[in-house]
């Protein structure tokens, strides 16, 4: 495969930078800087402390790749034990972007939701951008609006039961009607900024199990929550609770359509994401 090494576009260029992802991979994903994220909402979290450190085995570097030293890099270019390079960058992309907007999050830690995967395949990582692992490789429902074993239909409105999209930050946790749940709050104006309000928050379930998905060819649904096994979601949550990113992609036209026309500006993606 011939890959063209150069890339023209300065956001991108600065994404990488900021990233520390060289702007090649980032073009090898399909992506430019900023294609990413709708209007964000800005919020800020308290820092929460370093996740314990859950040990995987390394993803296969494919050859066609060029070596890479980030970890970050590392995830992109491996694909993070399944998940999309061209998913990946635009998580990666959507936090950079909100944070070039003011949100205050934690820049170590990563959650992405492939919700256009079957809900019968782990379609849920946490990922250490710092170590360049994945912490965890989950199974994930969607809503019960949203389709049955795929991901079909999405909302931000109340009593649709459908999953939101987007870039959401966590908060606290808190124990309810299922049990030990995170909350969530969408930065996405339009897609899912009502997640507070519809109380979409990650907690576990008894419907989501290979065992269900083998009985039903699907997992259970639930009414637009992100739910886990019963047995991972309380990992899960204290891993990521707190004010870290999480990603929710799906093939909804609509969502990538806004997500592709409304982009960071111009020169303030080079001059805030220094910090990162």
């Amino acid at each position: 495969m011939t890959v063209e090494t150069t890339v023209r576009t300065p956001r991108l260029r600065a994404l990488g930078k900021a990233l520390r992802i060289p702007t090649i991979l980032l073009a090898l994903a399909g992506l430019s800087a900023g294609s990413y994220l709708p209007e964000v909402s800005t919020v800020s979290a308290d820092p929460a402390p370093a996740p314990a450190n859950v040990s995987q085995p390394p993803a296969a570097v494919h050859a066609a790749v060029p070596a890479v030293t980030s970890p970050a890099t590392a995830l992109l270019a491996n694909g993070a034990d399944g998940l999309s390079p061209k998913v990946l960058a635009m998580a990666l992309d959507a936090m950079a972007c909100a944070r070039t907007r003011g949100v205050a999050a934690r820049e170590d830690l990563l959650t992405v939701i492939d919700y256009s995967l079957p809900s019968t395949e782990p379609r849920l990582w946490v990922l250490d951008l710092r170590r360049g692992e994945v912490l965890y490789h989950e199974l994930v429902a969607h809503g019960r609006g949203t389709g049955d074993n795929y991901a079909t239909r999405f909302s931000n409105l109340n009593d649709s039961h459908q999953t939101s999209l987007g870039l959401f930050v966590t908060g606290g946790t808190y124990t309810g009607g299922n049990g030990y749940s995170l909350k969530l709050r969408g930065l996405d104006k339009g897609f899912n900024d009502r997640a507070e309000e519809r109380h979409i928050v990650m907690h576990g379930a008894w419907y989501v199990s290979p065992e269900q998905a083998r009985a039903q060819g699907r997992l259970g649904r639930s009414w637009g929550c992100p739910a886990l096994s019963e047995k991972m979601a309380p990992k899960v949550i204290d891993t990521i609770k707190g004010g870290s990113f999480v990603f929710s992609y799906g093939g909804d036209q609509d969502w990538l359509q806004s997500a592709s026309s409304n982009t960071c500006g111009g020169a303030s993606v080079a001059t805030t994401t220094a910090a990162l």
